[in-house]
């Protein structure tokens, strides 16, 4: 039986503990380029214990940004700002991991804090693009139809996706996260509600999912074989004739045949009108699924919050790691908290400056 502290090992790589930090995008770059709020940010949750902190959603491409302020890597000036980041993490003895993405039909939209139209689409005049998915349908009402993906085009975004794995790797991350999930690009591709194509990337399972498997291809060209390689995957749409839980799994096979390591187990965000059932832990499921039917390792994501409720998740074995994001922004220091509610204050080491907190 496994326990909440106990290191975990991925590959040439090992977690302290199986507490992680869900990748959550902070809309604070500048042109990409991370600054002091990243290293702030990310630094303050290394020093608080966690084991595996995973950056946000950062884009492949300029394009491929959810807003005009998201992290990218699609150029060699965004390494070192990054670099800056898991050098900190590294030096309090966290694994730094970073998540890549394309936003598809998602992106140029006004960051969610935005004063004027959070969250809103932006025109190209306000400092948007032309945004693109495999289908041209449009998120919502206010959105704009995207441009249907061209083969030739495919085939960039898979390789912007390699080159940004390369720059993650020159910049020091040891994990790498694929984004297939809430609705951005390569989920849009898996779902038969967004993907509406005729030619060899759509229509069929096999045909759905090969953006994704073609891009764990490129990735791992380039991505070091000893480092890890997960995916986050939503793992149902929560609307009728979209992606299931049944899909997922066969999905988790196939990955698990080429190698990845770890499916972060999320769902929705494809469609405004899914129906989800928030409830705490209501995720968990999913991961525990994918692990026994796929035999592969899992990350639960989504309303876990409580130390012993994460703990129980890892003891009955539903999945190999806890993710966190709300909860790890109301406490960077959880797992710190969790060890001493837990009565394991010896499983995380409290930093020197902070040794009077007991």
């Amino acid at each position: 039986m496994a326990d909440l502290f106990d290191p975990l090992v991925l590959r040439g790589v090992t977690i302290r503990n199986r507490l992680g930090i869900a990748p959550m995008c902070m809309h604070s770059a500048e042109e990409g380029r991370a600054t002091d709020w990243h290293l702030v940010h990310y630094g303050s949750r290394a020093v608080g214990g966690w084991g595996l902190i995973v950056a946000e959603a950062t884009a492949v491409t300029p394009e491929g940004r959810i807003t005009p302020e998201d992290i990218g890597l699609w150029n060699d000036r965004q390494i070192e700002p990054l670099s800056r980041v898991t050098r900190f993490i590294k030096t309090y003895g966290s694994t730094p991991g970073i998540q890549l993405a394309h936003a598809g039909r998602k992106g140029a939209t006004a960051r969610p804090f935005s004063v004027a139209r959070p969250g809103q689409p932006l025109s190209v005049a306000e400092g948007g693009w032309r945004v693109v998915a495999p289908s041209p349908l449009p998120f919502d009402a206010p959105s704009p139809v995207p441009v249907e993906l061209s083969l030739s085009e495919i085939k960039e975004i898979q390789m912007a996706f390699a080159a940004a794995a390369l720059r993650a790797c020159h910049a020091g991350y040891e994990l790498l996260e694929l984004h297939a999930a809430h609705g951005y690009l390569i989920h849009e591709f898996l779902s038969p509600v967004t993907n509406k194509r005729t030619d060899t990337y759509g229509g069929s399972f096999a045909n759905r999912t090969r953006l994704l498997m073609e891009t764990v291809a490129s990735v791992q060209k380039v991505w070091p074989q000893r480092l890890p390689l997960a995916v986050r995957l939503s793992c149902v749409d929560w609307v009728e004739g979209g992606w299931t839980l049944e899909d997922s799994i066969a999905l988790a096979r196939k990955l698990k045949a080429a190698e990845v390591d770890l499916v972060d187990c999320s769902s929705g965000a494809l469609v405004p009108e899914a129906r989800i059932p928030v409830a705490p832990g209501f995720q968990v499921p999913f991961a525990q699924a994918i692990r026994r039917e796929a035999g592969i390792k899992t990350a639960a994501v989504g309303l876990i919050t409580q130390a012993r409720q994460a703990a129980d998740i890892i003891a009955a074995g539903q999945a190999d790691m806890v993710f966190m994001a709300r909860q790890a922004l109301r406490d960077p220091y959880f797992p710190l908290h969790a060890a001493a509610l837990l009565g394991r204050k010896d499983a995380v080491p409290i930093p020197g400056p902070y040794s009077r907190m007991g």
